[in-house]
């Protein structure tokens, strides 16, 4: 087995063989260090950086392994951790300029779980500033690249966790969605990504309380995003959100042979490029051979949507950028600022008709989930846009004609309105530009297992991406 061999080896399996003793978590993390120092100069996707501290903690954990001692969920394992959460004493930078590297004085309950599982945080995940964007580059990193072609985005605004899984330089990683930032680096880098249904984990205030806010696990394939979901979820006393019980979900699942499937190639509004279009007919194919049938539906969705969504999402998470504005505009991204003045123009009355909109989207979406098991669409209108993409400078056109820049191509921000639906982005093949293309699972309102079970069958039909040489990047 070649060290890249181990770079790309499943989190799960991983941790068989570390059991097993045929494999050290000291090997793995040195492949995986040795990888992201190899191709960090072309994909740039982390930021803060602890390979010392991280070869220390695997000798440990090999050290454990090798006299039979108790180890956690996922002991040994290089995890990239978003760059917005905290570790305490360490720094966070949001992607920007104006957090000055400040240290944390405490650890977010998700990155505290998974350090006490074992996992080890080699190194932070890069995001667009504050997260603001569905693509990764800021004025304090630079540009991140989509390690399948490095012309195109990884997506955001989990792009580094993105690009970071796709590279091979990390085995898990987590990323955070409150618009699609789960799911379009999930899409255009090839991975795994899940949005969990609000509520199912911890995340910290006040974005805790606002409904949009998922944090999640993203990876390689399917296990593993069960394996790191299954650590991140659960009631925290710090997120009075949070639910209750701990919901633990199962790596195996029944066949779906006699599922009914929905399917939304636009969701009514979104224009959607022929190559996204034709990879998710065939990833339908893959379910109809699996025994399930396939039924486009209308859900009666118009570009109203998408409006009330953005609108959403500027009254609250822009208005948090808004007092930046005044003393520190100049070293904001030219997005970040955008941003934060649509925050400043909202009204109470905005944010009111976005949720009048959410609910009618439900008065549609409900009814079809109880007919169908799950619904299907695809995760991007087109596979990605250009890695230094601006959308406050770019046009943007699919199939000819000019779509909304910022999130006109993602078809995500519908499912952070409808915000309890569990949904999971899966590869469904590639475009002509080699840039991966996805799509979403979206399931019943807190019915997680049933869009894992749907992914897992798919996966195993279709094959795990990252298996040989010829399926990963070539890097």
């Amino acid at each position: 087995m070649t060290d890249l061999d181990l770079c790309y080896m499943p989190a799960h399996e991983a941790l068989q063989l570390f059991k097993a003793k045929k494999l050290s978590p000291v090997e793995l993390m040195q492949a995986t260090i040795d990888r992201a120092e190899a191709t960090e100069p072309t994909i740039n996707c982390l930021t803060f950086t602890y390979f010392d501290e991280a070869m220390d903690l695997a000798r440990k954990a090999e050290a454990k392994y090798a006299r039979g001692a108790r180890t956690g969920a996922l002991e040994g394992l290089p995890i990239g951790i978003k760059d917005e959460s905290y570790i305490k004493g360490k720094p966070t930078s949001h992607g920007s300029l104006l957090t000055n590297d400040e240290i944390s004085d405490h650890t977010s309950t998700n990155n505290e779980r998974i350090m006490k599982a074992g996992g080890i945080v080699h190194a932070r995940t890069a995001t667009p500033e504050f997260c603001c964007a569905g693509f990764t580059w800021s004025k304090r990193w630079g540009v991140s690249r989509n390690p399948w072609n490095p012309d195109f985005t990884t997506g955001g605004s989990s792009g580094g966790a993105g690009a970071t899984l796709s590279a091979g330089t990390s085995a898990i990683a987590t990323g955070s969605d409150i618009g699609g930032s789960i799911r379009i680096p999930a899409s255009a880098c090839g991975v795994v990504g899940f949005k969990p249904p609000y509520g199912r984990n911890p995340d910290e205030p006040p974005f805790n309380l606002d409904f949009y806010c998922h944090t999640g696990p993203m990876a390689r394939n399917v296990k593993d995003t069960i394996l790191l979901q299954n650590v991140m979820s659960g009631p925290s006393p710090l997120d009075i959100a949070t639910l209750r019980p701990k919901l633990r979900l199962p790596l195996d699942y029944k066949p779906i042979s006699g599922w009914k499937i929905a399917l939304s190639m636009d969701l009514g509004s979104f224009e959607v490029d022929d190559e996204v279009r034709k990879n998710t007919l065939a990833a339908c194919d893959v379910f109809r051979s699996l025994g399930a049938t396939v039924e486009e539906v209308d859900l009666g969705w118009s570009d109203e949507v998408l409006k009330a969504g953005m609108a959403y999402l500027e009254h609250l998470f822009g208005a948090s950028l808004a007092p930046l504005l005044k003393e520190r505009g100049d070293d904001m991204t030219s997005y970040a600022r955008e941003f934060a003045k649509g925050g400043s123009n909202s009204k109470a009355t905005d944010f009111v008709g976005t949720l009048e909109v959410a609910a009618r989207m439900y008065q549609t979406l409900g009814p079809a989930l109880e007919k169908y098991d799950v619904l299907i669409c695809p995760t991007t209108a087109i596979a990605a846009v250009p890695a230094e993409f601006d959308h406050t400078e770019d046009t943007l056109e699919i199939n000819g004609k000019l779509v909304n820049p910022s999130l006109g191509w993602a078809m995500t921000t519908p499912f952070n309105m409808m915000s309890r639906c569990p949904v999971l982005s899966v590869p469904s093949g590639k475009a002509a530009n080699g840039v991966p293309t996805g799509i979403q699972i979206v399931g019943r309102t807190y019915c997680d297992a049933d869009v894992f079970r749907a992914a897992v069958a798919y996966e195993t039909a279709q094959g795990q991406w990252y298996r040989s040489a010829d399926a990963r990047p070539a890097l």
